[in-house]
Parts: structure tokens; sequence; C-alpha cells
């Protein structure tokens, strides 16, 4: 969230007022009245916390520390002139505003319609698209009291036709009443904007922040019923506010999503729509903080996508070291696992895995024919075993994508918490004894050769006659049983076209644990193909039943 906010209050001052024309050409002329609108009254005013009859013609900028506003920003206050003197700095002050307040003076009816007339297709003209506050002052002159079916009246027609118009706010900076109120709303447009979430001609939730809340709504769902119960609400309301909710206030919840949305309520939980219509509530409400509170505790930012800070969290890898999931990494997906096995087979299929990921941009193994590169039951459906050896593999050869995916599944921060750098490589191998527990081993070889038979065989998939060239890198996983203790081991392999350029690379060498060479027994020249391929490191040739290939290990490092 932002940290600062810049108020710039603009309106007709006491000299001359302009009209801006569609040729661009500003034509200055006299304004009837004598008095400006109390743009430079309302900040004396706000500082003085009382009237000052005689004031300049342009405050100077004020700054208002951060500890004494509500929202806990340091707040910039800046005052504008109209004059033709004032326009340069005018136009540079409105492209460096966060927010701007438009003032008009109730007994002066022309500095209302110059508003639509000519300071927001101004603001256009210029290309500045940031939240836009009316403030009507001197309501003194009407006996201090706010009209607020008037001013909804005209206000309505404007915020319809220019939707940077978040609210309008009547004040006087006389006696004075409402002069907090307006920057506090001002402050709120920025930090809290409706734009975003809603709109205000149809009244209803926008498209993104709908997308964004059922988002939210499943990930609050533990126990996946389509419903937030009881412990489920205090759960959210702990993660977001920090404070259970009290039973009589969840009564109250429940009892106004009840009347007003139909669906809303269900077997005593709140369903998707209702959680919808209470937001739908809060915005309309002016509670615009409630909603953003809850988004931006979901990783979300303004543009209602998740941020690049929640995505990919600083987790620096020493050289030589790996990335593995860490045991609260391995007891999460193990829950998520059982939470969508609907069936409770084991197993996820293609539908649970489509809901699953539904909180996500998508499977994010799409494009690798996954379940085929890891454990699957005899229908294709993935199991538990290869749910995990799938993610080992994911964090050990990316461990940026297994970070980002457990934000998307609503892994709790801090979501480093889930993965763990292993000790160095070579600092292994050197003491014989390895503390990890995933392995990665290169599998090379000539075409035509075996490898991604090797590489089907070790997931448990069946032979095929049909040869297939491998034209991009291919990885597959498993679990492998040594010494009574459970690993897991990758086998990648790149293609005989890559091959060659990746043993040449010490950095991409130093990655593997072990390098398999494969050739066919029966064609020497695929033998004279791993004999000049292979880097000069130990060399163990193992040969195995099958005539056809034999299988050569090599020590790295």
């Amino acid at each position: 969230m932002r940290r600062d906010v810049r108020i710039l209050l603009v309106g007709d001052g006491k000299l001359a007022s302009y009209h801006l024309t569609w040729e661009n050409v500003v034509t200055p002329f006299r304004n009837s009245r004598p008095e400006g609108v109390g743009k430079s009254t309302i900040v004396t005013s706000l500082i003085k916390e009382s009237y000052v009859a005689h004031v300049q013609h342009v405050v100077p900028e004020v700054t208002i520390p951060p500890e004494v506003t509500p929202e806990n920003v340091t707040t910039y206050i800046v005052d504008s002139g109209c004059t033709p003197q004032d326009r340069s700095h005018l136009e540079s002050e409105i492209r460096k505003a966060h927010v701007i307040c438009v003032v008009y003076a109730i007994d002066n009816p022309n500095s209302f319609d110059r508003i639509p007339t000519y300071w927001l297709p101004y603001f256009r003209q210029l290309g500045v698209n940031v939240p836009v506050i009316l403030v009507g002052n001197k309501i003194d002159l009407r006996g201090g009291e706010v009209t607020n079916e008037a001013l909804e009246e005209e206000i309505v027609p404007i915020m319809n036709e220019f939707k940077e118009v978040e609210t309008c706010v009547e004040c006087s900076a006389k006696l004075p009443v409402n002069v907090s109120e307006v920057f506090y709303f001002a402050q709120k447009a920025v930090l809290h904007p409706t734009a975003p979430l809603y709109d205000s001609r149809e009244h209803v939730l926008k498209k993104e922040c709908v997308k964004a809340l059922s988002r939210i709504f499943k990930l609050c769902d533990a126990n996946k019923d389509g419903l937030l119960d009881a412990a489920e609400l205090n759960e959210f309301q702990r993660i977001c506010f920090d404070a259970p909710l009290q039973a009589q206030e969840l009564e109250g919840i429940k009892e106004l999503v009840r009347e007003h949305a139909a669906g809303g309520v269900r077997d005593g939980g709140l369903t998707e729509a209702g959680f919808l219509y209470l937001h739908t509530i809060f915005i309309q409400r002016g509670r615009l903080e409630t909603t953003w509170t809850v988004l931006r505790k979901f990783g979300y930012g303004e543009d209602l996508l998740l941020t690049e800070d929640y995505l990919h969290p600083k987790f620096d890898v020493p050289h030589d070291c790996s990335v593995e999931l860490s045991q609260l990494g391995y007891k999460f997906l193990t829950d998520i696992f059982e939470s969508f096995d609907k069936d409770q087979d084991g197993a996820l299929n293609a539908e649970e895995l489509a809901e699953l990921f539904s909180t996500s941009p998508g499977n994010p193994w799409a494009s690798q024919k996954f379940p085929d590169t890891t454990v699957a039951d005899d229908a294709g459906a993935v199991t538990l075993q290869g749910w995990l050896a799938q993610w080992s593999m994911t964090t050990l050869l990316d461990h940026k994508t297994t970070l980002a995916y457990l934000a998307y599944l609503g892994y709790p921060s801090p979501r480093t918490s889930a993965l763990q750098v292993t000790r160095a490589r070579k600092a292994e191998r050197r003491k014989g004894r390895s503390t990890r527990n995933v392995f990665l081993c290169y599998v090379c070889g000539a075409a035509g050769s075996g490898k991604t038979s090797l590489l089907r065989s070790f997931v448990g998939r069946k032979f095929s006659d049909t040869y297939e060239p491998t034209k991009k890198m291919n990885s597959v996983v498993n679990s492998v049983d040594i010494n009574g203790s459970e690993k897991y081991l990758v086998l990648q392999e790149f293609g005989s076209k890559y091959e060659p350029e990746t043993l040449r690379s010490s950095k991409k060498t130093d990655l593997a644990d072990v390098i398999v060479y494969v050739h066919d027994s029966s064609d020497t020249n695929s033998f004279s193909y791993i004999s000049n391929l292979r880097p000069q490191n130990l060399t163990l040739t193992l040969h195995n039943k099958d005539t056809r290939s034999s299988l050569t290990f090599t020590a790295v490092g």
C-alpha cells in the first residue's frame, strides 16, 4: 500500500476563472463575483483548527506526518492558484497529485457548473487519471447543514459521466465543519480507491473484483464444501483483521445476508454469493477499507493482480546449493491433495486437479505432459506419491514456480518456510555423505538409444515401439529407497541436439548429481557417440539384462 498521499486543491479563484475549448485554447474571463471558493481557507482551517479571515493567495505546501493521520501515511496538501501566472505551476501540480479536490462554493452556482464543463475535462486533456473529490465549501451560508438529498441529485449525473469522481463532501472552512473529512476522504480515495472494485453506474462489483474475492473465498473454504462455516469465518477474520468474530456479530452477518441475498446462507454457512454480497454492501456504505484490507492480505495490488513481492518473496540460494521442500511444505501439499481427493481413491483425476488449480493461473506442468512425468495410477490419475514427487522436482529445478504456486494455493506467510536450502553439493561430496532428499540425474546418449524409454520406465509407463525424437528437455521424477530412506530422483534428458552444449557448461554439469549415458549395445556408433560426449570424469559402466541397451554412470565432481 502507498505510504504517502499528495492532495491537490483546485478551484476558481478570486480574480478569474478560465474556459477550456475543444481547440485546446484557454480563454480568460472575469467571474461575476469577487470571492474565491475558499481553497486556501480550507487548508488554513485544517492546520489552525479554526477560521482565519484573511489568508494569502496560495498557502505553501503542508506536510502532515503519518502518526497524526488515521491511515498512518505521510500526507502532502498542496494549494493552487488559477491566475494566468499560476497556470504552469498548476499543470505541474495536477500531474504530480495522487488525488485532486475540486472546490466550489455553494453560494456560487457558476463555480459548481464549471466542474463538469471545465475542471474535469481539463484533467483529462492533460492525460491525468487520478481520483477526484468534489468539495462544496461555505455551507455556513445556509446554516451549516449538509443536505444529502439535494447533493446527491446534483452530483450523481457528474459521477455517471466522470468515473474518476469518487465522492462529494460539503464543508465550511469558517465554522469549521467537515474540514478534516475532506482530507480523510481524499486519503481514502488514494489508499482505498473505488474504481478498481465497483461499477458506480451499474451498482455492481467489477469482474476483476469478483474474480479476486471468489478466489479468496475458495482459499478460506478449508474443507472445500462451498461454504464458510463459523470456524472458517473466524479464521478469515483472524487473517485479515487479527481479531475473531463474536457470536453475535456472526449471527448478525448471516441475518443481513439471509434477508438481502438469495442463496447467500446455506446450512448455517456463508456461500460465495453471500460473501460477494457482503463486500458489495461494504463498498456501497463507504467501507472500502474493509474490502481493500482483505484483498491486500491475500496479496492483491491496486490492479487486482497478485503483486510480484507476494508471488516471489526474497529467497536467496547460495551457489552450488539446491532447494527442497521443508516438512511444512510437504505437509501443506499433502493436505491440499487430500482436500481435493473428493472420491478418496488416493489419486487426483483431471477434474479434481482442475478444481485444485482453480485459484491459480492453471496447472504449472501443462506443457510437460503431466502426469506422465511422475507416478500415476492405472487410470492416469496422479497419486499422492507422484504429487509430492512432482513438487519435489519442480522445487529442485525452479523453486520460484513453487513459491508462486504456494501463494496461489493459499500457503500462509511466510511462504519461504515451505522451502529449505541444502548444503553445497561439493561439500557433501567431500564428506561422502548427503543430507539432501532430491537428486538430479542427466540422461544423455545418441538419438534412438532409448533415453526416453528409460525415463518412461522409471515412472512406470509402458514401453512404446513408436520412436519420437526428443525435441525439448524432458524430466521425470520418482521416489527411490536408499538404505530404508525415501529420496526423490529426477531424470532429465535434453535431446542429442542440446547435450554437447549442456555437458560443456560447467555451470550446468555442476547442478547434476550424476550423469547417465545410454547407448544401444547393438549400435557401435551409439557407443562412440557417448565416448566422445562424456566429460573426463570417473565412469562406471553397468550393463542391464536387456541386451538392447546399457547404462553408464559418471560420478560428477
